[in-house]
């Protein structure tokens, strides 16, 4: 009799074990079945515009809990975007590079006082104010008085010994006296990681920030699974096309395979070339929220997470790589960065109190703007905010 009761016993928890399993599988399907009037204000919002696909993931109390992708991820094999494609990001891939320099910083190898020069390894000085140092700070916060006039998918732009006009990379202003938004401080800040720390810029960043969290994606094109890239159109509004933007993946083999580290860096734009789902990308955005900390993973300190969140450029409401808006949602104040680039349009913000946050991705739409915003991401946010968060 013992033994029959036990063997019942074991057969009770195998089959609680398996409905357990079963409930975590639906679990996704579930939630979104909960939010299908947001399904349904979406596809209205993308027959009302011009848009080729959008992915979408919402967090509510620091939870995922609503993932969708509509449209298409290739208009000319006609194949639909599912939540698994991954995309570049562009701009929202700045606080990635900003993260791994925090990381840095905590573990004292660096400063955001240092001197750029010290650190880039060349002369980094506005020649109209050669006295004054530009610190990393003022980088990572567009403080720096630098511009991309001359390029920035090189160092080359910047270096005096590589290009005899570099003296145009610099504003008549003095540094940390103004903002100006610039993508060669941070393919420069991503030198500086290679430079400190001995990795190659895309490997730190999957192996101290991606994989630690359980994520997808990366810098480099030929790391990744040339399947899942979520293709890029540029509209025309002379043709009313789509126009396919296949750089935007390009993946630099030649210039990698010749790689000079704590130089080449800008190879793998670390000011806009990081490649993830929407999905994933929300789950980076938790650990934000949750002030550096999420999937029972510390990637930066609480310190480091309010540092990065605190806004140094007080009238452009902008931190190290993260910025502050009342505009998407409007009067909500919300955290976080946008991207555009190559017609794509993107957003990662939160609500670090509350812990709730969107991410929109759309791999080509209209550009038409609202209060500074794609049009189609502005209304996409709001119809999350009040289909799902409100609710």
């Amino acid at each position: 009799m013992h033994s029959i009761t036990n063997n019942n016993w074991e057969m009770h928890k195998a089959y609680q074990i398996l409905f357990i399993a079963s409930l975590l599988l639906i679990h996704p399907f579930l939630l979104n079945g909960q939010y299908s009037s947001a399904d349904s204000s979406i596809n209205a919002i993308m027959n009302s515009h011009k848009v080729v696909g959008m992915s979408v993931a919402v967090v509510k109390k620091g939870q995922l809990v609503y993932t969708q992708s509509f449209g298409l991820k290739n208009q000319e094999t006609q194949t639909s975007l599912s939540n698994s494609d991954i995309f570049r990001i562009a701009s929202i891939s700045k606080s990635f590079s900003a993260t791994a320099i925090m990381q840095l910083v905590e573990k004292r190898k660096i400063s955001l006082e240092d001197d750029m020069s010290k650190l880039v390894g060349f002369i980094i000085r506005n020649p109209k104010y050669p006295e004054t140092p530009i610190t990393l700070k003022m980088v990572l916060s567009h403080r720096s008085s630098i511009n991309d006039s001359q390029g920035y998918f090189s160092l080359d732009a910047i270096n005096p010994a590589k290009n005899p006009n570099w003296a145009k990379c610099y504003n008549n202003y003095a540094p940390d006296s103004g903002y100006m938004y610039c993508n060669l401080n941070y393919n420069m800040a991503g030198t500086i990681i290679e430079k400190i720390s001995g990795e190659r810029f895309d490997n730190y960043i999957r192996q101290h920030i991606l994989q630690p969290l359980g994520l997808y994606g990366g810098y480099c094109v030929d790391s990744l699974d040339k399947n899942k890239f979520a293709s890029i159109y540029e509209y025309n509004a002379d043709s009313v096309k789509f126009i396919p933007s296949p750089n935007a993946y390009a993946p630099r083999s030649e210039e990698i395979a010749n790689y000079t580290m704590g130089y080449s860096t800008p190879i793998f734009s670390p000011t806009g070339g990081m490649k993830i789902s929407a999905t994933d990308l929300a789950k980076y955005m938790i650990m934000h929220s949750k002030m550096g900390k999420a999937n029972g993973k510390r990637i930066i300190s609480r310190r480091s997470a309010r540092i990065m969140q605190t806004m140094i450029s007080v009238k452009e409401q902008y931190g190290l790589a993260l910025s502050k808006s009342n505009k998407l949602i409007n009067g909500v104040l919300l955290t976080g960065h946008t991207g555009s680039a190559y017609g794509l349009n993107s957003a990662m913000f939160f609500e670090p109190n509350k812990k709730y946050g969107f991410v929109v991705i759309i791999n080509g739409s209209e550009q038409k703007y609202t209060d500074g915003f794609n049009a189609v991401l502005k209304k996409t946010v709001n119809s999350l905010y009040e289909n799902i968060i409100l609710k």
